[in-house]
């Protein structure tokens, strides 16, 4: 018998999920799943989980001890980085880059808006603090590190109340020596203060994104290291002695330790999870193509799966200003599960602009004080509120049951916000409220899908998450799509999806090179550090289990400004195995955009690529 647990926190409600397997009599398997849904507490979010596992323990008559693996998904990284809730924090630049962050792209990712706002950098330009120091772009030492310089900072940091610090010097990505010393000296001065190394977190090029992704790890590490902590204490305190895994953005699975490293891994672990469930009812119901529909009480999340997989990139935007437009938000360099999110879930508040049409979200009544019908306190019209009234939802059953809606509040609260100033019957507005909810998500999903060279129509959708089964055949109507599937415990789908997760983990190093210059060597010295660091973390978490690893390598034209990812064939190479390399490329290049660039061309004659190298690994 194995007893394994999940729990997923949202923005609205804290999931949890007990799976319990056991042999029959006959020898044939067994499996019970036991289901809680409890509101999440902003305040204290162990509080919710931790009352969840007590609801399914109790139901299944399982005791803690008993448990064999938890694995948790939050989203607690996420909402800190978009209501900037995190620590206050510092990043250490090389002296003359001070600005990089703040300046990003130099572009206008909205053109025409003359009102274009940009994100806020988490990092106030006070806070950005020069250093004498150079690497050159082959990792050569310009300027010696100034250790002087570094502790001289030591008092503005500590009278700004710094909590956090991320370190990132130009080309640390080839040589981190500098940000290591630099560590170093402010461990020795500063030991309470948190520490991200760029070059840990995000070993690549591009500064703008690499700077930005540490100053996010720093600015959710203090945050998301005492939850952690604290929730692996109440859970062991409660009598669960298995291993806490946490899920990660890219779908995989990682220790305790890991996690409390680089949270900035974390964050959108729960959507990856309902992607994992989509991958796995894909392959049970032999559809190559998917549409993966996970709706929930705070935003609606949105994934294409081909093959049955869902699609994997290491570009990520989190608090995008502009809903659907690149550019409008904070990147981040992790390896993450491609997928797009809108604000429109179950607790996203409907209102009327002054144009007089409905709008819905991103604003959201959260868990406190809730949609107006969970009588709470909320007095906004909310999505739910509308469903509720539509009669989509069964007031003896919400959430299992356990939470008894209140059916005039509901009404009152369309009434007031959208059919009053629309002058419509509160059903008609219900229903308008529904139909924008909808409609967003088609758009969302029509521009997801364009994006990516794919065309929904006649396809399959799996619904799941609290909210989804209630809008799937609308969505499904406007996409055109033929088939719906909403699974066994849909309303819990993605800490379902936790359970079906690999333990794995992806590191990542950039090695550029020209393929007509290639050192098999050098590349082979850099896959056996990525093969050792990866296998490190993942034979901690599954008790050395046998692994398979893929490997794949970042490649582009030269004179190309961003890279395509490519499945590399082999694991070692030789003298010759450039013109391999090439092939996959070519082949890759060619799935993508239908055709290379000819041979003729001068920048795409053999060896015209540069490439980085990442290696995933997970238990076979």
């Amino acid at each position: 018998m194995s007893v394994r647990l999940a729990a997923d926190i949202g923005g609205t409600f804290t999931d949890v999920v007990l799976e319990v397997n056991e042999t029959s009599s006959s020898d044939a398997p067994v499996t019970a799943l036991h289901t809680a849904k409890v509101l999440t507490t902003p305040q204290a979010p162990a509080q919710a989980v931790l009352e969840g596992v007590r609801q399914v323990l109790a139901e299944s008559g399982r005791t803690p001890d008993e448990v064999d693996l938890v694995v948790h998904g939050t989203t607690l990284a996420t909402n800190a980085l978009i209501e900037r809730r995190g620590a206050t924090t510092a990043l250490l630049v090389t002296e003359g880059f001070r600005d990089s962050v703040a300046m990003a792209q130099e572009n206008r990712f909205e053109q025409y808006d003359i009102f274009m706002e940009r994100p806020l950098p988490l990092v106030p330009r006070h806070l950005c603090l020069p250093v004498p120091e150079r690497m050159s772009a082959d990792g050569g030492v310009l300027i010696e590190l100034d250790e002087a310089a570094v502790r001289a900072l030591v008092p503005a940091i500590v009278d700004a109340g710094v909590e956090s610090i991320a370190i990132g010097f130009l080309h640390s990505y080839v040589n981190d020596s500098h940000e290591r010393r630099v560590a170093e000296i402010l461990s020795e001065e500063l030991p309470q203060l948190s520490i991200t190394l760029s070059s840990v977190v995000c070993p690549e090029i591009r500064e703008y994104e690499r700077l930005s992704t540490a100053s996010a790890n720093a600015y959710v590490q203090p945050l998301m290291a005492a939850y952690l902590t604290d929730l692996a204490t109440q859970l062991a305190d409660l009598g669960t002695t298995a291993p806490l895994l946490l899920m990660l953005s890219n779908g995989g699975l990682c220790t305790l330790e890991t996690a409390v490293r680089s949270p900035v891994s974390l964050v959108e672990s729960g959507p990856a999870g309902g992607a994992i469930l989509a991958g796995r009812v894909a392959a049970e119901h032999r559809f190559d193509d998917l549409l993966s529909f996970d709706m929930g009480g705070t935003t609606a999340k949105l994934c294409l799966l081909t093959n049955g997989e869902p699609a994997t990139s290491r570009e990520f935007e989190v608090a995008r200003v502009y809903r659907f437009l690149k550019g409008s938000g904070l990147p981040l360099r992790i390896p993450v599960i491609d997928l797009v999110e809108i604000g429109a879930g179950g607790g996203s508040i409907a209102s009327v602009d002054g144009l007089g049409r409905i709008n819905v979200g991103p604003e959201s009544a959260g868990s406190e004080p809730g949609p107006a019908c969970y009588g709470r306190g909320g007095t906004n019209p909310t999505v739910t509120d509308a469903d509720v009234q539509a009669g989509r939802i069964s007031p003896d059953w919400f959430a299992g049951g356990t939470l008894d809606l209140d059916l005039d509040a509901a009404r009152d609260a369309i009434a007031d916000g959208v059919a009053g100033p629309l002058n419509l019957e509160v059903d008609n507005a219900a229903i308008g409220v529904g139909e924008m909810v909808a409609e967003q998500m088609a758009n969302a999903a029509r521009v997801h899908a364009v994006e990516r060279g794919r065309d929904l129509g006649g396809g399959a959708m799996v619904a799941f998450g609290g909210a989804a089964p209630l809008h799937a055949c609308r969505l499904a109507n406007r996409l055109g799509i033929d088939t719906i599937v909403v699974p066994p415990g849909a309303g819990v789908g993605s800490a379902i999806g936790f359970l079906r997760a690999p333990v794995s983990y992806e590191v990542v190093r950039t090695a550029h090179q020209r393929l007509d210059r290639f050192d098999h060597q050098k590349v082979n010295d850099v896959i056996e550090e990525l093969r050792a660091e990866a296998e490190r973390v993942v034979s901690t978490a599954s008790n050395n289990a046998d692994s398979i690893e893929t490997l794949h390598a970042s490649m582009r034209y030269r004179g190309q400004g961003h890279e395509i990812d490519v499945r590399v064939p082999i694991d070692r190479f030789g003298p010759d195995d450039h013109q391999t390399l090439l092939r996959a490329f070519d082949e890759t290049y060619r799935r993508l955009y239908t055709r290379v660039i000819p041979a003729w061309w001068p920048r795409s004659s053999p060896g015209a690529c540069g490439w980085q190298p990442s290696c995933r690994l997970r238990p076979r």
